[in-house]
């Protein structure tokens, strides 16, 4: 298995829905393949995250910046408007 049909079967994968002989070659990819570990590492830890149903709190620099920018959007949305 290369690291396009890695990608390709990654959804399956994650959903347990793969051949049993299928996860065996994702399995010996992953051990030689660390582009493709962090790929499925953090989807892994994306998915926890998302069932855990816990809020997310982002750094204060990143919500500033955030919120910048949609101001700055919004504002030129509307001043762009007929």
């Amino acid at each position: 298995m290369n690291c396009r049909e890695l990608l390709l079967a990654l959804n399956n994968y994650m959903d347990g829905d793969v051949d049993p002989a299928v996860c065996e070659e994702f399995s010996k990819h992953l051990e030689g393949c660390n582009p493709c570990q962090i790929v499925v590492d953090n989807i892994h830890k994306t998915i926890t995250l998302y069932k855990s149903g816990e809020p997310f709190e982002l750094p204060a620099e990143f919500q500033e910046k955030l919120h910048a920018l949609l101001r700055d959007k919004w504002q030129e949305k509307m001043t762009s408007s007929p």
